[in-house]
């Protein structure tokens, strides 16, 4: 496929009026030399790296990771593109948080006409590929309604679960990432007939609690929930209203999107490939 076609399907399909980004490109000064114009322009959004003239195969990604990058690398490919969630790499404990990814191996993808193109908030945005729906899903949580309004995108959702207790959801959002998550247990044990929050990443925020609490809300499934120095007021906010708070780690809580965007490129007749990496376990 001309890559000019599938950045223009992509763009129509996921990038709605309204929604805004963090202006990435601020972020990654080192990397400006390689950063299509208009992603620099418009916040971070879209076509990050216009390296390729035709797209033979895709692959998807929450991060741009060295693991991720590397493993494009050796696959020896050419003429493909990485469809990101994010136009950085990710580690609280050595960066802060979101940090550039690796000039040397965006370099080498610019040699083998790899693209990158990617979709944070647009991707964020409640639909059928969102991070929030496709967490959801995982989680057997029925969806009641969108929820939380975030730089113009509906990042969560607000729903029920058929568990019991909050040990019995946290048992099971264990098992379905693969790896332990954390507690916060602040309120109730009891779940039955209670409405569950899901806002993916990093949506332990005090506007997502706010608004839990204005629909009657007393559980929050995200990803990051280690209460450091930048959280430690919504934790407050949280242990005061009873609050109950469930992490499974940035990646793992937003993975299921562009996993399930591989359906998106094969319909579109592009092989495809999720990159699994590794969670950072200290966001819990």
């Amino acid at each position: 496929m001309r890559a000019h076609n599938l950045y223009e399907i992509l763009n129509t399909d996921f990038i709605k009026d309204g929604i805004q980004d963090v202006d990435w490109a601020k972020r990654m000064p080192d990397l400006d030399q390689y950063l299509f114009p208009p992603f620099k322009q418009n916040g971070g959004i879209g076509l990050m790296c216009d390296f390729a003239n035709e797209i033979e195969k895709v692959y998807t990604t929450v991060f741009l990771s060295d693991k991720v990058l590397l493993k494009i690398i050796n696959d020896d490919v050419s003429n493909a593109m990485l469809f990101s969630h994010h136009p950085t790499a990710w580690d609280i404990k050595e960066h802060s948080g979101n940090y550039a990814a690796n000039e040397q191996f965006i370099r080498e993808l610019k040699k083998r006409n790899i693209s990158i193109y990617v979709l944070h908030h647009p991707l964020d945005n409640y639909g059928k590929y969102s991070t929030c729906a496709t967490l959801a899903e995982r989680l057997n949580i029925i969806v009641e309604k969108p929820s939380f309004l975030y730089f113009g995108a509906v990042c969560g959702v607000i729903g029920t679960s058929n568990c019991n207790t909050i040990s019995e959801l946290q048992e099971w959002y264990t098992q379905a990432v693969g790896h332990k998550t954390s507690l916060y247990l602040y309120g109730d044990e009891n779940l039955k007939g209670e409405k569950i929050a899901i806002c993916p990443g990093g949506g332990n925020i005090r506007a997502v609690v706010q608004e839990m609490l204005e629909n009657g809300v007393k559980t929050l499934i995200t990803g990051v929930t280690v209460d450091n120095e930048y959280s430690h007021e919504v934790h407050q906010l949280e242990r005061e209203n009873h609050i109950n708070l469930l992490g499974g780690t940035h990646y793992s809580s937003e993975k299921y999107a562009p996993v399930a965007m591989c359906e998106y490129f094969t319909d579109l007749g592009l092989p495809s490939e999720f990159i699994d990496d590794m969670p950072c376990l200290y966001d819990l």
